[in-house]
C-alpha cells in the first residue's frame, strides 16, 4: 500500500519539493505564465532558484552615487541630532531616523494588543515562491504537492482568481460565465512521468476542490489547453476534468473554459 501525502507549498522547504516538469524546457519553479498576463513565461529560469537577482538586491551607500564616500559611516548633514553629536558633543550619538520617530527605541507597551506575526515567505525568497507566498496572510496556500512514499508525484497551483490575470482574460471573453461570486481557478495540474496513469493529478485535483470549499469558494474554474501535447501543457485537456468533476462551461475549441461547483 503506497503512502499519500499533500503537502502545502508556503515555505522554502515545500518549494524545494516541487517536481520538475515533463518537459525540461519548462518549469513550474519559474513559471509565471498565469501571474503575469502579457509577460509571463513557463520556461525554465535558473536564475529565479536561488533568490532575487542581484540587479534587485538592496545596494549599499555610495553604490549609485559617484559623489558620496566609499568609506565610513553614513552621515545626513539635515539630522539635527547628527549635527548635535558633530559640533564637540561629548555624548554618544544615538542612531535615528531623521524622517519618523525610532520605533525600536519606543519602550514596550504592556498594555498595547502584540500583533501576530503575518504569514509569508521572506524577500530573499525565490521569486516564484514570493508569488506562491503573495496570499498566505489572507488566502492561505497557492500550490500544493502530491508525494507517494515520500516522492513528489504530482502538482497543482489555483487561488483566487485575482491572482491570475491570464485566468481573468479567458473568463473576460465569455459574458456568459457567473461573475458573482467570483470563482477560484486552477491554473495548473501536472504529475511527473514516473507517476503517468496512476489517477495521481486527478486525486490532487479532488483534494485542492475540497480545500477551496472549505475555504467558502462555492465554484473553482479552470481553463484547458486543447491539442497541445501532454508534456507541453500544465492546463490538461476537457477530458480530464470532467473525469474529476467538471463540466465544460464553454466549449471554444481554443480557450474552453471548465467548471465544478463546490
Amino acid at each position: 500500500m503506497s503512502s499519500i501525502r499533500i503537502v502545502d507549498v508556503i515555505d522554502r522547504a515545500g518549494f524545494d519539493r516541487i517536481p520538475p516538469c515533463a518537459d525540461p524546457g519548462f518549469d513550474h519553479r519559474s513559471c509565471d505564465y498565469w501571474e503575469d498576463d502579457r509577460r509571463g513565461s513557463k520556461a525554465i529560469r535558473l536564475s529565479w532558484l536561488e533568490g532575487p537577482a542581484a540587479a534587485d538586491a538592496p545596494r549599499g551607500p555610495g553604490t549609485d552615487n559617484p559623489f558620496a564616500p566609499t568609506s565610513g559611516p553614513g552621515f545626513n548633514p539635515f539630522d539635527p541630532r547628527a549635527s548635535a553629536g558633530s559640533a564637540g558633543s561629548t555624548g554618544t550619538a544615538r542612531r535615528a531616523n531623521p524622517f519618523g520617530d525610532d520605533e525600536a527605541d519606543e519602550p514596550e507597551n504592556p498594555f498595547a494588543p502584540r500583533r501576530a506575526p503575518r504569514p509569508g515567505v521572506g524577500s530573499d525568497a525565490p521569486r516564484k515562491l514570493q508569488l506562491l507566498g503573495r496570499g498566505l496572510a489572507v488566502f492561505g496556500s497557492y500550490a500544493k504537492i502530491l508525494e507517494v512514499d515520500g516522492e513528489p508525484a504530482a502538482w497543482c497551483q489555483f487561488g483566487p482568481l485575482s491572482a491570475y490575470p491570464r485566468a481573468q482574460r479567458v473568463r473576460d471573453l465569455y459574458r456568459q460565465l457567473p461573475t458573482s461570486p467570483l470563482p477560484a481557478v486552477i491554473t495548473c495540474i501536472a504529475s511527473t512521468t514516473a507517476a503517468r496513469g496512476q489517477g495521481r493529478a486527478k486525486e490532487l485535483v479532488l483534494a485542492v476542490a475540497e480545500d477551496l470549499a472549505g475555504r467558502g469558494f462555492s465554484a473553482v474554474e479552470a481553463y484547458p489547453e486543447p491539442g497541445t501535447r501532454p508534456d507541453a501543457t500544465s492546463a490538461a485537456t476537457p477530458a480530464f476534468w470532467v473525469g474529476c468533476g467538471f463540466t465544460v462551461a464553454v466549449d471554444d475549441e481554443r480557450f474552453p473554459v471548465v467548471r465544478r461547483e463546490l
